[in-house]
């Protein structure tokens, strides 16, 4: 497998292989082709796989914590790579780039996650921060602590983009109503708010294409 890999790329081999592969460099005397299929059987996919929380991983008999680290490293070592689709360039000139990576970061979130996108006056990147974690279906908003941190990092312009762990990704009334309250404060302060873009499960809702911001 691992010649395979290094001969014809990551498309020779099958999901269960770059696990049974990952998994073996933490665990070399376990049977990890029968671990990854155990994985895949419990979560549904490669990516629901890395994406699940490391406790979910650790309830896999035999992965243990080298295990479930190894397979968070390589989670960590995909959205850097996502981020850096999106680093350093403008975010607006390429939407459906940003959408994968914001797929990438949220889709597969069991909780409610609140980011926000800060740009500088050219619309590119300067920070990705998660402002907040909450439930299943809520998350705590604060527009003063938003608008806060954009002038703390000498950003002009915020793209707000949350998570609905249910997979539809249709906005809330609660959803606008704190839209339009990070919108007035940031409108004060000189700030623009270009979007909330909320993620679900392969889908996503913009605000602003559905006329709601």
């Amino acid at each position: 497998m691992r010649a395979r890999l290094l001969r014809a790329g990551p498309d020779s081999v099958a999901d269960y292989e770059l696990l049974e592969m990952a998994l073996y460099i933490a665990l070399p005397r376990r049977d990890t082709k029968a671990l990854a299929h155990a994985l895949l059987a419990r979560f549904g996919s490669f990516a629901a796989t890395l994406a699940a929380p490391p406790n979910d991983l650790r309830a896999i008999d035999g992965i243990g914590e080298a295990g479930t680290a190894t397979l968070k490293i390589v989670h960590a070592a995909a959205l850097r790579l996502a981020r850096a689709e999106v680093a350093g360039r403008p975010l607006l000139a390429n939407w459906e780039r940003l959408m994968g990576y914001l797929n990438a970061v949220l889709a597969r979130e069991q909780v409610e996650q609140f980011r926000v996108l800060f740009l500088d006056n050219r619309n590119r990147l300067i920070a990705d921060e998660a402002q907040g974690r909450g439930t299943v279906n809520h998350t705590p908003v604060y527009p003063r602590e938003v608008v806060k941190r954009a002038l703390e990092l000498q950003a002009t312009a915020l793209i707000l983009v949350h998570n609905h762990p249910s997979g539809d990704p249709t906005p809330s009334a609660e959803d606008v109503a704190m839209t339009q309250d990070v919108k007035s404060a940031a409108t004060t302060l000189g700030l623009a708010l270009h979007d909330h873009v909320i993620v679900g499960n392969g889908r996503w809702c913009s605000l602003r294409r559905e006329g709601l911001l």
